[in-house]
């Protein structure tokens, strides 16, 4: 998987590449199990985090399930790591644990403004100047 920074997401994703918007802090990326779906992940402390240095990696791991593949992986250094699949309970826990990770964000920031976002946005004006 590797890393293109964009300002906005093409109308065609290509496998293998992780669109990374730093105005909209937020990534998109083909399922990586071939299914052909889309997969966004809002880049936030509560959410995904993405890191690059020289690779691509972004934490926690996907979990698709929404998606008819319910897939689940992690993007580590490139590289992508299949995580086990959930049950039905383990998915429902783990959406109510994203559900009080917002809630806390949203409570613990003045205005909602995550500073994860002020950096993306600065590091995204960095990069359109090169």
């Amino acid at each position: 998987m590797v890393a293109e920074f964009v300002a906005t997401f093409p109308t065609t994703l290509r496998p293998g590449v992780l669109y990374v918007s730093g105005a909209y802090s937020t990534a998109a990326h083909l399922c990586c199990c071939g299914c052909g779906h889309e997969v966004i992940t809002p880049l936030s402390r509560a959410q995904w985090v993405l890191t690059f240095d020289g690779t691509v990696s972004l934490r926690p791991s996907i979990g698709n399930w929404t998606l008819p593949c319910r897939s689940h992986y992690f993007i580590d250094s490139g590289s992508i790591r299949w995580a086990r699949r959930y049950s039905e309970p383990e998915i429902e826990a783990n959406r109510e644990h994203d559900r009080q990770l917002l809630a806390d964000a949203r409570i613990d920031t003045p205005g909602g403004r995550h500073p994860l976002i002020q950096y993306c946005r600065s590091v995204w004006r960095r990069l359109r100047r090169l």
